[in-house]
């Protein structure tokens, strides 16, 4: 949120809310039951996400998934788009979930999308030959992708602004937690029945189903929480949001804290229409071709200034980046990439592949402790890096001894270690830092659009990177890890010198860094007259707090 009265660096709303908010971060969490709830559930859809990333690289390499799907999965350009058809739903997916959000509200959003979410699994589950995994498949990531965009942005709109930093990091620490959990699973059950001729199919279609699980619980628990109060604001109704947000916080409505969080929230909905209204007048009559095209006009906006082009590129080229780093290519084919290393046994492989997600997952926990005081470029530089050098390392191993494993088992476990050590790599940078850059380099009057734009980037690149990885590492073997190798260096280098460093910076100063020539800044002079019309300045210039004051109010907090 953007505050008013802006003096000595630090605005009245902002000092006012200190004095009375609760602890920050994982402290934040346990200390509000109510925000905690909210952490779990966003969690499960970020679980969701990563289980459903993880699992199927298990189930292609199961001996009846094979002997089921016959050459969908022997074809390496077949076999691609087996794996890489649920990325493609999830960018459509990803595309809609904003005009949907804002029309139908994100706690329908993230039911509508659970419930598509498990349809595709259902079909999956069921299918006895390629054309239902296809499809399955591609239901399935229509519901990722809404979900990826609409349970952070859900959680976001109902957290108070001490924990919201946590909330993300739960978030993706959860994406990671279902990565590591699925490969276990995958490894548990392909014992069913024996690894080879005997095994059941149940082998494959367990794992698939329990994807279900998460979903429900998901599904289930948000139908029990209350409403986005931002876009209960957004729809007019003004004493359901104040509701909201006394019981979110559990301080009576008339609390200066519900009344100034209120307030901001109203004049950052009056800012936005306002922006609409001022440049688009001809089209606020509210029908949906108007409102297709106030939206496809926003996205264009984005073209026309050369600033946000700017930044529109760094969003867009920092997510191609993230997935041609290969991590996906290591996820989805972690399986049959340890086999052509030389780890005989589709156990043992499955058995390395655990230990991927493992790495990740504690790769990933001080990513989301430390980002905000290293910075986002030296550790997303860093990452490209290693990642960089692991790939270059595994191909010259590859290259070398792909022909003779058998008789060289250290140099095929050295390879294994230097997959797990790029699976760190990425864990600590890539993984969470590129998703912070793209949400916090925009004004706010495109930040939803530039951040959807980002996102589509990233599940279309997701796409691509799973239907080529399959025949790169048929045709052209160890030049595939020199290719990721390749990319994730220049990636590095992207970072170094194209992209400037954010951390810390308030909206108003990202226009120096990006040159938007007072783009920022017009935004915020707009944004402080709406909140002078509507009573937030005058509000928070009455209560605002005086020396020795903040004791008194924290107690007050804490014992509403």
């Amino acid at each position: 949120m953007v505050g008013v009265a802006t003096a000595g660096g630090l605005s009245q709303a902002a000092q006012l809310r200190a004095a009375y908010q609760a602890k920050s971060g994982w402290a934040g969490l346990v200390h509000n039951r109510k925000v905690f709830a909210i952490a779990v559930f966003a969690s499960l859809g970020g679980l969701l996400y990563g289980y459903n990333q993880g699992v199927f690289s298990g189930v292609l390499d199961m001996y009846t998934f094979k002997a089921r799907m016959g050459t969908a999965v022997s074809d390496p350009d077949t076999k691609g788009w087996l794996v890489s058809i649920l990325e493609l739903g999830a960018w459509f997916g990803t595309l809609l979930t904003g005009y949907l959000a804002d029309k139908l509200g994100r706690k329908h959003t993230i039911l509508a999308a659970v419930c598509v979410f498990c349809i595709g699994v259902v079909v999956q589950t069921a299918a006895y030959r390629p054309s239902s995994i296809y499809a399955g498949r591609f239901i399935t990531g229509l519901g990722v992708g809404s979900l990826s965009m609409a349970v952070p942005l859900y959680n976001a709109e109902l957290a108070p602004p001490e924990v919201r930093g946590s909330l993300v990091a739960l978030q993706q620490l959860a994406i990671t937690f279902g990565i590591m959990i699925s490969f276990w699973i995958d490894y548990g059950t392909n014992y069913i029945g024996g690894t080879t001729a005997g095994q059941s199919e149940a082998a494959w279609r367990i794992p698939l189903a329990l994807q279900l699980v998460p979903a429900l619980i998901l599904g289930c628990g948000v139908m029990f929480m209350p409403f986005s109060p931002r876009w209960l604001v957004n729809q007019g109704r003004d004493e359901e949001a104040l509701v909201v947000l006394s019981n979110a916080r559990s301080l009576p409505m008339e609390h200066e804290l519900i009344q100034i969080e209120f307030l901001e929230i109203k004049a950052q909905y009056l800012f936005e229409k306002e922006t609409s209204e001022m440049k688009y007048p001809q089209y606020q009559d509210g029908s949906f071709k108007s409102d297709f095209k106030l939206g496809l006009f926003g996205y264009m906006s984005l073209l026309g200034n050369r600033a946000l082009l700017y930044r529109l590129a760094v969003a867009s080229l920092t997510m191609f980046f993230q997935q041609w780093t290969g991590v996906n290519a290591i996820l989805y084919y972690a399986p049959s990439i340890f086999q052509d290393l030389g780890l005989g046994g589709n156990t043992i492989s499955l058995l390395a592949t655990g230990v991927v997600g493992i790495v990740m997952f504690l790769a990933t926990i001080p990513a989301v402790i430390w980002v905000d005081k290293l910075g986002r470029k030296p550790v997303l530089i860093s990452g490209a890096m290693i990642m960089a050098a692991c790939h270059i390392i595994i191909a010259i191993l590859v290259g070398l001894f792909h022909n003779s494993w058998e008789t060289h088992p250290a140099a095929a476990w050295t390879a294994c270690v230097f997959v797990w050590l790029f699976a760190i790599g990425f864990g600590y940078s890539w993984g969470p830092c590129s998703w912070i850059v793209v949400a916090e380099i925009w004004p706010l009057s495109v930040r939803g659009k530039g951040i959807s734009i980002g996102a589509s980037s990233n599940w279309m690149n997701n796409f691509i990177v799973g239907q080529v990885t399959p025949t790169m590492l048929t045709h052209i073997g160890f030049g595939t890890f020199v290719f990721f190798g390749a990319f994730s260096f220049v990636g590095g280098l992207f970072i170094l010198f194209c992209v400037p460093e954010t951390k810390g910076l308030t909206l108003e100063e990202m226009d120096d860094v990006f040159g938007s020539e007072g783009l920022a800044a017009a935004d915020q002079q707009r944004h402080d007259a709406i909140a002078r019309r509507i009573g937030l300045e005058s509000y928070i210039t009455g209560h605002a707090p005086h020396s020795g004051s903040q004791e008194k109010m924290t107690v007050e907090m804490k014992e509403p």
